[in-house]
């Protein structure tokens, strides 16, 4: 914003009756040489055709590669792709109208696979905003991301604790003062790198920093099995969810709180003594993948 707006959305602001928004601008390179160990991450979004994983196709890729240090902070962008494709069958009126890419706009073009692969080769991260649903979109098409640790901004930073009411990039981006062109691939991984390289509104943690202490740590997927069709109710205010490929309820929790789980089940579910539970354990390296999705099984 010239110096002549920024003028007047400081009187607006002033008065306490206006917000002003700015156009997020991309994050600019963090001067200096890293004095820490440094790592690759990638920020990626999806366009597609609608959210059947198995029907469904990506019809833009957006990929930020970036230099980010043991610390979380971040510390440049090292390359971007932006890519569309044609899918095998006219893009859906509703996608068109909530991303503005048309059937015109994709005739004839191709994702590179080749250079997605070589991208993405390097990463120690790929982190996206709802990544079980990027995951599961991009690992079929490129293989290159299933053997990658993945985190996911949209549900491993503390968001709402951090003073947050809304998880979307849009409402997130709103909070810091800022807007972008949302439902665009690249133009959201920039939003989300802007983001992840804020601190915290609260702690003032890094949100990096938050959302990789997350990731690190592994996830525990504990099977009420069994359980007296009576106590759905419990269950679901426990935030249990149902699989019905296994008729089951089952929650995903830290390593930490399973023990803690196992006794709320015991006294309130179950009513005596249980020790079989089934629990399945897995990290970064498939979280979010179809291979730990209760609907699909590996």
């Amino acid at each position: 914003m010239s110096q002549p707006l920024e003028s007047i959305a400081a009187v607006l602001e002033g008065t306490g009756d206006y917000r002003v928004l700015r156009r997020l601008q991309p994050l600019a390179d963090h001067p200096g040489t890293p004095d820490e160990p440094t790592f690759i991450g990638l920020v990626v979004d999806v366009e597609t055709t609608g959210t059947d994983f198995a029907a469904d196709e990506v019809i833009e890729l957006g990929i930020l590669k970036f230099e980010y240090g043991a610390s979380g902070r971040i510390y440049r962008v090292l390359e971007t792709l932006n890519q569309l494709h044609e899918p095998r069958k006219p893009i859906p009126a509703e996608i068109t109208r909530l991303t503005g890419i048309t059937d015109a706009d994709v005739a004839g073009r191709r994702i590179d696979d080749a250079a997605v692969a070589r991208i993405t080769a390097d990463a120690a991260v790929v982190i996206a905003h709802n990544a079980s649903f990027d995951r599961q979109m991009c690992e079929p098409r490129w293989p290159v991301f299933r053997d990658k640790n993945w985190g996911c901004s949209c549900h491993q930073i503390p968001w709402r604790a951090e003073g947050h009411e809304g998880l979307k990039l849009g409402y997130l981006l709103a909070d810091c003062g800022l807007f972008h062109r949302g439902h665009r691939a690249i133009d959201d991984c920039h939003a989300l790198l802007a983001l992840l390289a804020r601190p915290l509104q609260v702690s003032g943690q890094l949100a990096l920093a938050a959302l990789l202490a997350t990731a690190r740590k592994p996830t525990v997927r504990l099977w009420a099995q069994g359980s007296p069709i009576e106590t759905k109710e419990l269950l679901k205010a426990r935030r249990y969810r149902w699989s019905g490929r296994r008729r089951c309820w089952y929650i995903d929790l830290d390593e930490d709180q399973i023990e803690i789980e196992r006794s709320f089940l015991i006294e309130a579910i179950y009513r005596r003594p249980i020790s079989d539970l089934p629990a399945d354990r897995f990290t970064a390296r498939d979280r979010y993948s179809a291979r730990t999705n209760p609907e699909q099984g590996a």
